[in-house]
């Protein structure tokens, strides 16, 4: 017996239904709904906590591998994120949760530990070095020494953690007549002006732009060649004596300085501010 339906006009062989397009799915909508889908989970991973305020998420290349999508699909999730004010981005650092920024202010001479309490948050310190050394050629500078002499400084590497974050990386400098009453639990407890045995009279701080190094780049848990403000204090004795020299080092997005200016300062310049060259 032939088979008449390859004959029959009309045969369900030769004959080609249209598909509903109810039913169809362009590679489009698949992407869009991937990179919702993938929004959705990041937004809920946020409300569990699993990225705390200030810190970093994974790079758009791990969460790429993490979720089996491609970079563009998890950058629009995180651009999508970012719209609704849920995460934020800058350039040469990646993506992180938005943080309200401790504000210092250079007003007056104060200690990280009253910054970090003045905006309510809860300081901690970690004694990464303890030692008498020879101070880098800048340092000796500082305390009017030349770098080839056999002064030694004691030097002090901390980092600074604000509610259990990392903070800052602070490195200290202090004379050895004035260092060797010091112990690393002192240090540990208590900001260096606290400690000293003089009168404070003041200080200069110089604030700066600067990448990351590899060291600071681990401690701050930021990635290497991200902004960084760097911060240079020369601390005075009353009588003007050198006591302390420090470096701060904090993530650019971290942390900002407020400085109050007069309506009137005579000769127009901000009291107490100087551009550098």
């Amino acid at each position: 017996m032939s088979d008449l339906s390859s004959v029959v006009p009309g045969s369900h062989r030769n004959h080609t239904r249209p598909v509903s397009n109810n039913y169809s799915t362009s590679i489009s909508q698949v992407r869009t709904i991937r990179y919702r889908q993938i929004a959705d989970d990041l937004d809920g991973r946020l409300d569990a906590g699993e990225f705390v305020a200030g810190g970093l998420l994974p790079s758009e290349s791990d969460l790429s591998a993490h979720y089996d999508a491609s970079r563009v699909t998890v950058r629009r999730a995180l651009e999508l994120l970012r719209d609704q004010g849920r995460v934020d981005s800058r350039q040469g650092f990646g993506w992180f949760v938005p943080a309200h920024p401790v504000r210092q202010s250079l007003s007056t001479l104060g200690t990280l530990d009253e910054q970090l309490a003045a905006d309510g948050a809860t300081s901690e310190r970690e004694v990464l070095a303890f030692a008498f050394v020879s101070p880098p050629e800048w340092v000796a500078e500082r305390f009017g020494e030349s770098a080839e002499s056999d002064t030694q400084l004691l030097e002090v590497r901390r980092r600074t953690l604000a509610d259990g974050q990392p903070f800052a990386r602070v490195t200290v400098w202090c004379p050895e007549t004035l260092g060797s009453e010091l112990s690393r639990s002192e240090v540990e407890r208590h900001p260096f002006v606290q400690l000293l045995d003089v009168r404070i009279g003041g200080a200069t701080q110089t604030i700066g732009a600067d990448a990351a190094s590899a060291e600071d780049a681990e401690l701050l848990e930021v990635p290497e060649g991200s902004p960084v403000l760097r911060i240079e204090r020369v601390t005075e004795s009353a009588d003007g004596e050198v006591v302390l020299v420090s470096e701060h080092v904090y993530p650019a997005h971290r942390t900002e300085f407020v400085v109050d200016l007069p309506a009137d300062v005579g000769d127009g310049a901000p009291a107490g501010l100087r551009l550098l060259s």
